[in-house]
């Protein structure tokens, strides 16, 4: 992402005290670094999704309980304490629906709070942070290894929404098995839905491919259908934000569409992304929290009106896909199969 030749730049990075993050509300167009040291600004990039992907965003948030005791400077542990409760709300209610977000702040604050006093409660606060990431960034090989010989002789793959370098600070969950495919010298080539409403497919998935020299052909949302159709698809690969203890997965608008299309089609469905995002509170799809975004996100784009201020929307950013119309989850831990109630179950349990 910094050029040809040059190491890819994370989408998400701890530097000198501060979280620095690739700002992908204004790709393709330029490369923009924003610098964020409060939590109200973790916030925000949360929340207009110049940070987003489910691993990136509990990459983050893990980051963001340091930030926020950097900011209130507690000078005991009583008051640290009380600062990490409050610093986990905040940021526990930036998204609702990707798991990661709550599992990465729940997981740096229970560790933090072992510290004897204000300074040790933040050191280890940032001790678990960069194990979060770097676990992230291992999590994400171990699935580009593991979709690799899953779809060993599997050329062109569909993908929905931006599951790369983007999405994680790794290589990426679903577009890390294509990179991992390339990197073995394996013929790949993606084809990318352009992701209404918003184009992550478009503006992320193909700058990030075309950037890396993977052949990728851009698809319109309705095009989806005519590509399997015309055999142009050997496998559909998608990324989760949350997966429910049966199965059921909680994904980019759209994901649910397709999988009924490769059902339909006779083409593999799979689901990729680390355990981390898998919610065993979750019985069911019915369980998992759908977030709603604002009405202007459909009817303008880039500011200019396309359609109607008057007509109503619905801009759900997630819908779910049953477990039923899934081949298997590729995931850090291996692949899961069917039945997903029982390989779920035991993948979580360790």
């Amino acid at each position: 992402m910094d050029g040809p030749g040059a190491e890819p730049r994370s989408a998400v990075a701890w530097r000198d005290d501060r979280l620095e993050v690739i700002d992908q509300t204004l790709l393709p167009e330029r490369l923009a670094i924003l610098e964020l040291r409060t939590v109200a600004a973790l916030v925000d990039a949360l929340r207009r999704l110049a940070i987003r992907g489910a691993p990136a965003i509990g990459v983050a948030a893990a980051f963001g309980v340091v930030l926020g005791l950097d900011e209130r400077r507690p000078s005991s542990a009583a008051e640290a304490l009380a600062a990490l409760d409050e610093v986990a709300a905040e940021l526990e209610a930036a998204r609702p629906t990707a798991v990661n977000l709550a599992w990465a702040v729940r997981r740096v604050a229970a560790a933090a709070r072992d510290g004897a006093d204000a300074a040790e409660i933040r050191r280890r606060a940032l001790d678990e942070a960069l194990l979060v990431l770097e676990e992230d960034r291992a999590s994400c090989r171990r699935m580009a290894e593991f979709g690799r010989a899953e779809l060993l002789g599997r050329r062109r793959l569909l993908t929905h929404c931006n599951t790369g370098r983007l999405a994680t600070s790794g290589l990426g969950t679903a577009l890390g098995v294509v990179y991992a495919k390339a990197a073995a010298g394996e013929e790949v080539e993606v084809l990318a839905s352009e992701t209404r409403p918003l184009l992550q497919g478009a503006r992320l998935t193909a700058w990030e491919l075309v950037d890396a020299g993977i052949p990728v052909t851009l698809l319109a949302e309705g095009a989806t259908a005519a590509a399997m159709a015309r055999g142009m698809v050997d496998a559909v690969l998608v990324g989760c934000d949350r997966v429910a203890r049966n199965g059921d997965t909680a994904n980019k608008i759209g994901t649910y569409g397709l999988s009924v299309l490769a059902r339909s089609h006779g083409i593999p469905f799979y689901v990729v992304g680390p355990l981390s995002s898998f919610d065993p509170a979750a019985a069911g799809g019915d369980r998992i929290v759908i977030e709603e975004r604002a009405l202007d996100e459909l009817r303008r784009f880039g500011g200019v009106p396309v359609a109607p201020e008057a007509a109503d929307a619905w801009n759900p950013a997630f819908d779910v896909t049953p477990a039923a119309l899934i081949s298997g989850f590729i995931t850090d831990a291996g692949v899961l199969r069917p039945p997903f109630e029982e390989t779920i179950p035991l993948a979580l349990a360790g």
